[in-house]
C-alpha cells in the first residue's frame, strides 16, 4: 500500500489502481460508497434543475442572465459546503466526510466555469467585449480572479501533484479561504439591491471560520461553546448586513440592525434574516454534537467502574 498524504489526513490506496477508483462513486479502494455516491448525485441536482427549467421555457425573459445567475449561486452555496465539511468531520467524528471534499470542490469549480461559460454565451463570445468588461467592472474582475484560484486549486487535487508539490500543496489550498471572500464579494455586488442570499452565505462563512478558529487555537469544545460562537456568528451577520446597506445604500445601519430585532413578527419563512439563519443553523450544529458526544460517551457504570479501577 502507497501513503498518500491528503489535505493533512494520512490515507492508503491499492498501489495498482484501475478506473473504479476514478469514478465518483467508489472509495479509495474502488470500492462503492454511499456517502461519495450521494454527495454526486446531490452535485448534479442544480444543473439537472437547470436544464429542465430551460427545457420548459422557465428561465423568464432572458434566459441566459437567469442561467447565469443560478449557476453563479450553486458555486457559492457548494463553496460553503465544501468549506464545511473540514469542521463537521471533526465536530462529528466522521471522518469517511473528508472523502467527499475533493468532490465538492471539483463542483464548484465546475460551476463556476459553467458560471463564465454561460457569460460568455450571452456576450455572443465577443472576446475583446468580455475582457474589458471583466477588466472595467470590479465585481467582474474579482470574480474572475477567484475562478482563476479555483481552477488552480482544481487542477492541483490529484495524488500526483500532492506528491509533486509537498509542503507548497498546503500553501496553494490555503488560499480558499481569501477565494472565498472573493466569490461571496463578487456575489453581493453583483446582487446589486437584495443581498439577502449573498449575507446569509457570508454569516455561515463566518461560523466556519469560528468553527476553524476553536481548534486552532485548540479551544473546549462543549454544547455551550458551540451555542456561543452559533449567536457571535449571528450577531456578525447581522453587523454585516447593517455595514453593507449603509455603506452602498445609505440606509440607516442602525434601522437595519434594528430590523434583526424583529423575530417575534416574522409572518413566514421568507422574512427571517440571515442573522437568525446563521445563527439557527450553529445552535443545529451544536445540538446535534452535543447529542454524538452523549451517544459516545460510555454509559455512567461502566465510567464508575473504570475509575474504580484506576483508583
Amino acid at each position: 500500500m502507497d501513503p498518500i498524504v491528503y489535505a493533512g489526513v494520512m490515507s492508503t490506496r491499492p498501489a495498482n489502481t484501475g478506473l473504479k477508483t476514478w469514478l465518483p462513486w467508489t472509495d479509495r479502494q474502488g470500492r462503492f460508497s454511499a456517502l461519495r455516491g450521494l454527495a454526486f448525485a446531490l452535485l448534479l441536482v442544480p444543473a439537472l434543475m437547470l436544464l429542465y427549467a430551460a427545457w420548459m421555457h422557465q428561465l423568464g425573459s432572458k434566459p441566459w442572465t437567469e442561467a447565469i445567475h443560478q449557476t453563479g449561486t450553486w458555486a457559492v452555496r457548494i463553496f460553503i459546503a465544501t468549506l464545511a465539511v473540514s469542521p463537521f468531520r471533526r465536530l462529528f467524528d466522521w471522518g469517511k466526510l473528508i472523502g467527499i471534499r475533493r468532490m465538492l470542490g471539483l463542483g464548484v469549480m465546475a460551476y463556476a466555469l459553467g458560471h463564465l461559460a454561460l457569460y460568455c454565451i450571452d456576450m455572443a463570445f465577443d472576446w475583446g467585449l468580455i475582457v474589458s468588461e471583466i477588466v472595467k467592472r470590479f465585481y467582474l474582475t474579482i470574480g474572475f480572479v477567484a475562478l482563476i484560484g479555483l481552477v488552480a486549486q482544481g487542477v492541483t487535487s490529484t495524488d500526483g501533484m500532492i506528491r509533486r508539490l509537498g509542503k507548497n500543496w498546503q500553501r496553494l489550498h490555503n488560499l480558499v479561504y481569501p477565494i472565498a471572500i472573493l466569490a461571496l464579494l463578487h456575489f453581493a455586488l453583483q446582487s446589486k439591491i437584495d443581498v439577502t442570499e449573498p449575507v446569509l452565505m457570508s454569516g455561515l462563512f463566518l461560523l466556519l471560520m469560528l468553527y476553524r478558529g476553536l481548534y486552532r487555537w485548540k479551544l473546549p469544545v462543549s454544547l455551550a461553546v458551540l451555542a456561543g460562537l452559533a449567536l457571535l456568528a449571528g450577531l456578525l451577520t447581522a453587523c454585516l448586513e447593517a455595514g453593507w446597506y449603509a455603506a452602498t445604500s445609505g440606509v440607516s445601519a442602525w434601522l437595519v440592525f434594528q430590523a434583526n430585532a424583529d423575530i417575534l413578527i416574522y409572518q413566514d419563512y421568507a422574512s427571517i434574516r440571515p442573522a437568525h439563519w446563521v445563527a439557527l443553523a450553529g445552535l443545529v450544529v451544536a445540538l446535534g454534537h452535543g447529542l454524538r458526544a452523549r451517544k459516545a460517551r460510555p454509559p455512567r457504570q461502566a465510567r464508575e467502574t473504570a475509575t474504580a479501577r484506576a483508583a
